[in-house]
């Protein structure tokens, strides 16, 4: 077995979920006791998604849908999609420098910044042996 890489991993930042009608999920949330914490716009290929985050204490869902639904397997499935699950970093580009000098299979050439949040924040992904996407994320 491997040696494990020193990463300082704080929590599980959020479970992302892709949704085909984010108006109908997040009424689904908050009957679950989760509030809109935040609400944006994003480009996906010139079109606008639309991210909620959805929070209750200390977890948070997103939820996501693209422009036009381009995720049609969302819509075929009957049991549910998890997207990624998003680790907590208190330094993204300390924990992309780890990632890589650990020989990870990064999926973005740097952290990507988005207009979340007050301040916005900054993440990259990985994927796991299965295929499986594991976000590292700072909320800045």
């Amino acid at each position: 077995m491997e040696t494990a890489i020193n990463l300082n991993i704080k929590a599980i930042q959020h479970i992302g979920i892709p949704v085909t009608d984010v108006v109908i999920s997040a009424l689904f949330y908050s009957k679950l006791g989760f509030s809109n914490a935040m609400e944006k716009h994003f480009d996906h290929n010139g079109k606008q998604g639309t991210c909620i985050m959805m929070k209750q204490g200390e977890i948070i869902i997103e939820l996501y849908q693209m422009p036009d639904n381009v995720l049609p397997e969302i819509a075929a499935r009957k049991d549910g999609h998890i997207d990624h699950v998003a680790f907590d970093v208190a330094d993204i580009d300390e924990a992309f420098a780890i990632i890589k000098e650990g020989g990870f299979n990064i999926l973005e050439p740097k952290p990507v910044f988005l207009q979340f949040w007050k301040n916005g924040c900054k993440y990259f992904n990985i994927t796991g042996p299965d295929g499986e996407r594991l976000e590292f994320n700072q909320v800045l």
